[in-house]
């Protein structure tokens, strides 16, 4: 169809036929909000780098996540801050640790949250790697059973789901299999399955106090310049017995989530990260942008490009304008 027979403007005329046709919708069920359990109570320490985003105590978190749930929010992932750090990271596995705390809190005062937890080691290591270090390199097969071990350790505090975040090879496969051989069946993993080495982290470490202390993560995380490499990830986290899988950044790969969502038959998410929250903001401070209107245009392109899911830091303030 060539103009003049035919004319797209048509169908542009009014905001209801815009509507009408419109081909992608933010709903907030799409939404996961991240939340920062931090150790005290009445805590509530500002993150500098992500205006209106806290390291919160347990009694503060539940509070925030009682806001998103009322603005039907249907989901939280969890980060943790321990008061203690140590080489093997034990606090992202101990019974008392503080997300075991903070899920249990949350499933007794919001029963119908769906409480997802990021299975990392980096917030709880001295070193500040994703598991097990061995002189200056990760041993990826020793990390596998603390992997395991903190997934277990959720999954008994009354976790909905968990999200192993580390990158290790093989680490799908070892929670399932410790989940399953524990009777935890049916908590299913979503896997962060392309997760890039990626630039964008930058105010997700201030919050989550998570930086490396030597080296970087270029030996387990993805390499930004690899495509195809990803659809191997993805293949093998679900061949292990992933549930959903997931691409992180999101801005900058959304070829990545396109690719996925055509390979793979499960549900995708996507983690719009903490540095596309803070340049968003950033600019918006300047008066460069408007802040909403980006927000909004971002977790757009996210949605079209493939993603079910979308962990993002704009969750409340999205769903606000969606719930309008």
């Amino acid at each position: 169809m060539l103009f003049p027979d035919y004319r797209p403007r048509r169908l542009r005329q009014s905001e209801a036929l815009r509507k009408m046709i419109r081909e992608t919708a933010l709903s907030t069920s799409d939404l996961i909000l991240p939340l920062f359990a931090i150790d005290g109570k009445g805590v509530k320490n500002p993150i500098d780098a992500m205006p209106g985003h806290y390291q919160l105590s347990i009694d503060n978190l539940v509070k925030v996540a009682g806001d998103a749930f009322a603005l039907d929010i249907p989901a939280v992932i969890l980060f943790g801050i321990p008061s203690k750090k140590d080489p093997l990271g034990t606090q992202a596995y101990a019974k008392d640790g503080i997300v075991q705390r903070a899920i249990k809190a949350l499933k007794d005062k919001l029963p119908d949250l769906v409480v997802i937890t990021d299975v990392c080691l980096c917030e709880y290591t001295d070193h500040g790697h994703c598991g097990f270090v061995v002189g200056q390199t990760v041993d990826n097969d020793a990390t596998l059973e603390l992997l395991a071990k903190t997934a277990l350790s959720h999954a008994k505090a009354g976790a909905d789901m968990v999200a192993p975040s580390d990158m290790m090879d093989g680490r799908v496969a070892e929670i399932r299999t410790v989940l399953d051989e524990n009777d935890f069946s049916q908590v299913p993993i979503m896997s962060y399955a392309a997760k890039y080495c990626s630039a964008f982290y930058g105010p997700f470490r201030e919050a989550a106090q998570s930086a490396p202390q030597f080296g970087d993560r270029r030996t387990y995380q993805m390499d930004p310049a690899n495509a195809r490499e990803a659809i191997r990830e993805a293949t093998m986290d679900v061949e292990e017995g992933a549930d959903i899988i997931m691409v992180k950044p999101a801005l900058p790969y959304l070829d990545i989530i396109s690719r996925i969502r055509d390979e793979v038959d499960l549900p995708v998410a996507a983690y719009n990260v903490s540095g596309e929250f803070s340049m968003i903001k950033a600019a918006e401070k300047m008066g460069w942008i408007d802040g909403q209107k980006v927000m909004m245009e971002t977790l757009i392109g996210i949605k079209r490009a493939g993603a079910d899911l979308i962990l993002t830091y704009f969750a409340m303030e999205a769903a606000k304008i969606i719930n309008v």
